[in-house]
């Protein structure tokens, strides 16, 4: 009898949870699109004056707002919990949208993170504040831009430029709430691997399994 017990722990049990983990992630291989086909950047200045694309990158979209070094904490637990994890992939980017005049106060946030983050991939772009309020606007979401025009929540937006989310009417998220490191380390971050799933998946479909996403 305890033969069989020894037997079915180190056996069959391994199966079972296999089979159940499995089940759940086939059922999550797409992210649903909250908004499809957003507009790309205008021909805004970035920090380090390269040309910015939503075009064939992932990107991780945030909106600083003019008090971005009040929330610096917010960006340090996006680097934490996100962007250290995936910051050498060749497709992934963060972008940050700020208002003219706040490029010093940028400059200091990658300062800050540059001794223990390599931060290529992360970029601040800078436009107007009406030019700012007209690409959110265009993203057709719930939440707004605070008086400062910013936001706490950050976005994702796929190769293709559609921001994704989850649209069940249980568990609406269109962005995920960069204040909170807990969201950022759940909800963002399985949503994140499913969209990295399907972008590997496509290319191992493709027979183009590279160092991109």
């Amino acid at each position: 009898m305890k033969k069989n017990i020894v037997l079915f722990v180190l056996f069959v049990l391994p199966i079972v949870a296999y089979l159940f983990f499995a089940s759940g992630v086939n059922s999550f291989t797409t992210l649903p699109v909250i908004t499809p086909k957003v507009a790309d950047f205008g021909d805004w200045k970035s920090l380090n004056g390269k040309k910015v694309s939503l075009d064939k990158k992932i990107t991780v979209l945030g909106f600083s707002g003019s008090n971005i070094l009040e929330n610096r904490g917010n960006y340090f637990n996006l680097n934490e919990k996100i962007y250290k994890r995936y910051n050498g992939f060749e497709d992934l980017q963060f972008v940050i949208l700020c208002p003219l005049g706040t490029e010093k106060e940028a400059q200091k946030i990658v300062d800050a993170l540059s001794p223990f983050t390599d931060v290529k991939n992360w970029n601040f772009v800078f436009a107007s504040k009406e030019e700012i309020q007209k690409f959110y606007d265009q993203l057709h979401l719930k939440g707004k831009l605070n008086q400062n025009l910013g936001t706490s929540s950050v976005y994702i937006v796929d190769k293709e430029r559609n921001l994704r989310g989850r649209k069940d009417q249980k568990e609406y998220k269109e962005g995920y709430d960069t204040f909170h490191p807990s969201e950022l380390s759940n909800e963002m971050l399985d949503d994140f691997k499913i969209i990295l799933y399907e972008y590997r998946a496509a290319l191992k479909k493709n027979h183009n399994a590279t160092k991109q996403l």
